[in-house]
């Protein structure tokens, strides 16, 4: 950590940190985007239980078992096929806004379920259980960008509780 020699040193040092605010509200958006792109990924073809105000996800139909080994998949991996729908998910981030989604019509059915299939959601699970990593994520960033540290990589400096 950084120490001053005077108060006019700090107030130059609060001034220089100020200036690339923008830059790190930035890299913590990217980076909370990140680790919920991945999230979500990592749920497609596996079942998942209750989390937040989410439900598990119900069994697939036996229809849809046949329908899957008749095509050549696996019977029983929930919403995992050829790979299509994990590769969808993306992670943008502008300023210090991100957005994570799909512009596949097979999530938006997936996540919110249709008149025939139940809902089994990915992306808001992945949002609601990344709470707490992305709020370490900013924790980290933000005391070793105002400490004067490295806060592209926070986790390798600084130790939370």
């Amino acid at each position: 950590m950084r120490e001053f020699q005077s108060f006019g040193a700090f107030g130059r040092h609060l001034m220089a940190t100020a200036a690339i605010g923008e830059e790190v509200t930035h890299h913590i958006a990217e980076k909370s985007a990140e680790i919920i792109k991945k999230d979500a990924q990592a749920r497609i073809g596996e079942y998942q239980g209750y989390t937040g105000p989410f439900n598990s996800w119900a069994p697939l139909a036996e229809a849809t078992v046949a329908d899957r080994v008749a095509q050549g998949f696996t019977p029983d991996d929930p919403l995992l096929r050829t790979g299509e729908l994990r590769e969808s998910i993306e992670a943008v981030a502008k300023g210090g806004e991100a957005v994570v989604g799909s512009t596949s019509d097979i999530a938006l059915y997936q996540e919110l379920g249709t008149d025939k299939i139940p809902p089994r959601p990915f992306l808001g699970p992945a949002i609601y259980d990344s709470k707490l990593s992305i709020g370490e994520l900013a924790a980290k960033t933000i005391v070793a960008w105002v400490s004067g540290m490295g806060w592209k990589r926070p986790s390798q400096l600084i130790k939370l509780p």
